[in-house]
């Protein structure tokens, strides 16, 4: 069963798959439409999920499952993982390495790079404790909601820098 992000609840499990790139308003509507359908056959034991899947900042893709109804398991999670592969693999877009950080520049615009341009940066004055980074590895909808986005200095990216 499809829902909207926003229709489930705090506590709901979340995976964050960040693009390397800014995706186009083509891709992004394009990616939208297999999440949809995506998670509205998304099973777990013959069981149906309440889930959920959204493109954040044309960057982040993230689906969310309210496990209050049914639990995720093993094989629904490696089948999301091999959806992901697939789609990736189609449109020539890797969601899969997690040494790149997404960070917000002083002008508000969004940027993925490797740990070591990160670690540049940040030597470099680009690059401040208090500038916005993404944080791809939180476990709820609630942090997703309140923490992804967040100062340097207050995320795990600071032992990085």
């Amino acid at each position: 069963m499809s829902s909207s992000l926003n229709q489930l609840v705090s506590e709901s499990r979340i995976w964050i798959y960040g693009a390397e790139r800014a995706l186009t308003s083509e891709e992004t509507t394009y990616i939208k439409t297999k999440l949809q359908e995506f998670v509205s056959n998304w099973v777990s034991h013959r069981r149906e999920l309440k889930a959920a899947a959204d493109i954040l900042h044309n960057r982040f893709i993230v689906i969310a499952v309210d496990e209050t109804q049914a639990e995720a398991s093993g094989c629904s999670i490696d089948g999301s993982v091999h959806f992901l592969q697939g789609l990736g693999a189609e449109m020539g877009i890797d969601f899969f390495n997690r040494m790149r950080f997404s960070y917000r520049d002083a002008q508000g615009d969004i940027h993925t790079v490797s740990r070591e341009e990160f670690k540049e940066l940040y030597r470099s004055g680009k690059l401040e404790n208090d500038s916005i980074v993404f944080d791809p590895l939180v476990k709820e909808l609630g942090e997703l909601r309140q923490i992804f986005e967040r100062p340097l200095e207050d995320s795990w990216h600071s032992r990085m820098v």
